[in-house]
């Protein structure tokens, strides 16, 4: 039975919805971005080393993926490959990337090419050469950092400027994704 009113239907494409469409658009990008520059400013972000202070542990250009987060939760350790902004006292701009060595309280002493942390002598397989200078014994005071370059005779480091304030601290150097034939985490 048929409808008297009732045409037979053609089937209709709705028109195009460019208005939804440039919402849509504009809420991915919009969204995006948001995403992205919250990532790289509480989470993590890309750095890439510019000079020959960490050397051997980093070469120049290496590309390292900073942790950015976990010293929201955890204290820095000794070791610690981190990235920070230099004190003002230099009237530097852009950050540096050292080692972390000195805790707040700890005595730091360098002396006959050998570090001292609290008067006992470190293990430091990673460092480039034997210091040729004499250091200290400096007490780090709190809210600070001592920080060495791996390169310890060609760094410009604690040991020339002093010490780091621990608000300074940027983040952690956790992986090294550039080149690709070092790509791995860093210890």
């Amino acid at each position: 039975m048929t409808d008297s009113n009732s045409h037979p239907s053609t089937p209709q494409t709705p028109a195009p919805k460019i208005k939804g469409v440039l919402r849509e658009m504009a809420e991915t990008v919009g969204l995006s971005l948001v995403l992205a520059f919250g990532i790289r400013t509480f989470v993590a972000e890309a750095r890439y080393i510019p000079s020959g202070s960490m050397l051997p542990t980093l070469e120049i250009n290496d590309r390292l993926i900073i942790d950015k987060l976990s010293y929201d939760f955890g204290d820095p350790q000794r070791g610690d490959i981190v990235v920070f902004q230099p004190p003002e006292s230099l009237e530097q701009d852009g950050a540096f990337i050292k080692r972390l060595m000195g805790l707040p309280g700890d005595v730091i002493e360098v002396k006959n090419g050998q570090l001292y942390v609290n008067g006992e002598p470190q293990l430091e397989p990673y460092i480039a050469a034997k210091p040729d200078y004499q250091y200290g014994p400096v007490t780090v005071p709190a809210d600070a950092y001592l920080v060495f370059g791996d390169n310890r005779n060609k760094s410009f480091d604690s040991h020339y400027w002093g010490f780091l304030p621990a608000d300074h601290l940027i983040g952690r150097a956790v992986f090294r994704f550039w080149p690709v034939d070092r790509v791995g985490l860093l210890n």
